[in-house]
């Protein structure tokens, strides 16, 4: 089975997130045209929006592949986006049951 035959297609079609960062190829420490700071570092930097070194670390730790790991921002924003991936407004349908965590529904 394929996960990706489960996606909606317009979420398919779309062309994944590149930063500067992803893209430049030189020597540069700093990327002014993204408001980085060029002192006080390295809180003056933005993350990496992937996650690799994260992923890396807990692809070691679990021992499973680094593809498999999907990472967000609390529990709220991984349920929001897994419906949005995968559920047609309108026409899929989502069962929760009470007790539950409360985003399920708002999300659906």
């Amino acid at each position: 089975m394929n996960i990706n035959n489960l996606l909606r297609k317009n979420i398919q079609n779309l062309k994944p997130y590149s930063s500067a960062r992803d893209e430049y190829s030189g020597d540069a420490m700093v990327f002014l045209d993204a408001n980085e700071n060029p002192f006080n570092e390295p809180y003056n930097r933005y993350p990496d929006p992937l996650q690799k070194e994260l992923k890396q670390k807990i692809s070691v730790l679990k021992n499973i592949a680094t593809d498999q790991i999907f990472l967000g921002n609390g529990s709220d924003e991984p349920i929001d986006l897994l419906i949005r991936a995968f559920c047609e407004p309108g026409i899929d349908n989502i069962v929760t049951i009470n007790p539950t965590y409360g985003m399920y529904q708002v999300a659906a």
